[in-house]
This record gives structure tokens, sequence and C-alpha cells, in this order.
């Protein structure tokens, strides 16, 4: 991710040294072209295969909050199969990035793999570039599973990681046993 021979354009460099700065654990990136929620790993461990599973070590989180934001969501919670976003009705309206198509320096990928931010992909219409128009019920049938799943953020271990004395210990690496990927505590 992010090889040498990769350019990084200039902002998205300071969007990643600010994820870097700051603690977040929660994020999601929108977008158009479908109706579905994605989650990592959106490169598929073997690049020669385009529609590849490729779960993170944490798979289950990552299913449970993309879930959080699809049974929110009033179209993609819609069980028909005839309507936008359709074809993902019988996965529940949600699907491994990289199951769906693989491509390599996306932001969710990045954040898991060097950061402690766990993030979905929402694609929220099949309109690429929706009409001024149709974005106050784009925006309306977001709002609830935007809302749903901010509250995600409680969920999980929360707490301060201290020495003897009580004095907060920075950059402690957290391991959860079962898990292959590590946290660390922030400032």
């Amino acid at each position: 991710l992010f090889s040498s021979g990769f350019q990084v354009a200039p902002e998205t460099k300071a969007v990643m040294k600010w994820l870097r700065s700051i603690p977040f654990v929660l994020s999601a990136s929108l977008h158009g072209g479908e109706l579905v929620v994605t989650y990592p790993y959106d490169y598929s461990r073997h690049p020669m295969e385009e529609k590849m599973f490729s779960p993170t070590p944490d798979e289950k989180v990552f299913k449970m909050l993309a879930k959080a934001y699809a049974d929110a969501h009033p179209v993609i919670s819609d069980r028909s199969e005839l309507r936008c976003g359709g074809n993902f009705v019988k996965r529940g309206g949600i699907i491994n990035g990289a199951e769906w198509y693989s491509f390599t320096g996306g932001m969710a990928d990045f954040n898991y793999l060097h950061t402690n931010c766990f993030e979905v992909t929402v694609e929220v219409g099949c309109e690429k570039f929706p009409l001024e128009e149709e974005l106050f019920t784009i925006w309306h049938e977001n709002k609830g599973a935007l809302l749903n799943y901010m509250e995600m953020v409680h969920r999980g271990i929360k707490g301060i990681v201290s020495d003897k004395f009580g004095n907060p210990i920075k950059n402690a690496r957290i391991s959860v046993r079962g898990i292959q990927h590590d946290v660390t505590t922030g400032n």
C-alpha cells in the first residue's frame, strides 16, 4: 500500500498526517455509483484475483459496522432485488471490498493498516453524479444510517492505559487474543 512508485497527492499526504496525529477510531467514506456498504480489505491479497474475499483479522467487527449502516438505511435494507443496489440484497447490503472489486491505495485499507481507525465505504446511490435536486433525498436516506454508524464508536473496549502512578502511556500496544491486529494508545 502506497509503494515508493506511487505518487501521493499533497492533500492525500495531509490527510494521512492528520489521521496519524489524531486517534480516530471510526470513519466512513461516501461514494456514488452503487448502493452498498463495503469494508476492508479493498485490495485483494492475491493481486491477480479481481474479486477475491480478503478479510482483515477484524472481519467480524467490520461486518458489524457495515451492517449497522446498511440495516439503518431505508433503501439498502429494502429486500427488493429490483432496486438500485438490489444485487447486494442477499448479502445484507454489505460486501468485502476486494470481493466486489480490488483496488490499491484506498483510505479504508490505509486506516486499518496504519492507524487505529476502522473505515467503511458507503456507496450512497447508483448515480455517480446525482443531480442537485436528488441530494436532499440522498441526505435523508443516509442521515439515520450515519447516526447509527457513528454510535458504533461506543462499542468495544475503552479506557486509559496508565503506569503504576496513573500517568497515561503514549503508544502502548494493545493486543486482543485471537486477532492478529494490534492498536496503540493515543497521546
